[in-house]
């Protein structure tokens, strides 16, 4: 990862650390459970979680998995998320800073790994899929899961717009023909596939981020003046002027080294 997104993803998420470990989105969810019935079937002894964030998909394969490592670019989160952990009687996680794009494992450490919401933050996913690739061993499988990237032009220049006004990190969302394309490339083959529909509380999801009111203001600004199909491309709720909700789309995979 490049040094500058790397600084904006650390400076992004270090004082935001707590807001992902209280996340109910993040947390609980028809995508978490998917993944795990993916992971239980798999039945890897070892389990590597990228980008960790506040680590529950960490702590739910801990349940039915012997070794888990769980890692992230940011010290504070895996700082907040090893108090997260130990709280829930999870304490044997191994938690360990690491880049995506040079993951400090030999090759063939691990049966699965997984990475759910973290994505949209990788400057390319080539590399960090050759990272997993690696790490992976033969008949092993890659479990991720990010918001799916729109067909449509205007649609996607829309909500990436939105997206990075919110939190300065976010590169963008991968179409599933990308994520096919780049982890056939990697030497990942899809086995299993599912696309979710997620409904974002406009409030929670720009708090989180601790926008500030100025710049909420004038991200609200500009999803109102936008056409009015890129707000129906992702269901803009507006009541009295102000924006309640949207919805956007999860793309959950499954994908084995070959």
């Amino acid at each position: 990862m490049s040094e500058s997104q790397k600084a904006r993803v650390q400076a992004q998420f270090g004082p935001s650390a707590a807001a992902y470990v209280t996340s109910a989105g993040h947390a609980t969810g028809p995508d978490l459970e998917q993944l795990l019935a993916w992971g239980r079937k798999r039945g890897a002894a070892r389990v590597l979680d990228i980008a960790t964030g506040g680590g529950h998909t960490a702590l739910a394969f801990s349940r039915f998995t012997p070794s888990v490592v769980a890692m992230d670019l940011t010290l504070p989160m895996l700082q907040t998320a090893r108090e997260f952990m130990i709280g829930q009687g999870a304490g044997a996680i191994r938690l360990l800073a690491a880049d995506a794009e040079a993951l400090p494992f030999t090759a063939g450490t691990f049966g699965t790994v997984t990475c759910r919401l973290a994505a949209h933050h990788f400057p390319a996913l080539l590399p960090a899929l050759r990272e997993v690739a690696r790490v992976l061993r033969a008949g092993g499988s890659l479990l991720v899961q990010d918001i799916l990237g729109h067909d449509d032009e205007e649609a996607a220049a829309f909500i990436t717009e939105v997206e990075r006004r919110r939190d300065p990190s976010h590169v963008r969302a991968f179409r599933q023909l990308e994520w096919t394309a780049f982890l056939r490339a990697a030497g990942l083959t899809v086995m299993d596939e599912a696309v979710m529909s997620g409904r974002r509380d406009w409030a929670e999801w720009t708090a989180r981020m601790r926008i500030t009111p100025e710049a909420r203001a004038g991200l609200e600004r500009f999803v109102l003046a936008a056409p009015v199909q890129c707000r129906a491309a992702f269901d803009f709720a507006i009541e009295d002027g102000r924006i309640v909700s949207f919805s956007d789309r999860l793309l959950l995979l499954r994908a084995d080294r070959d």
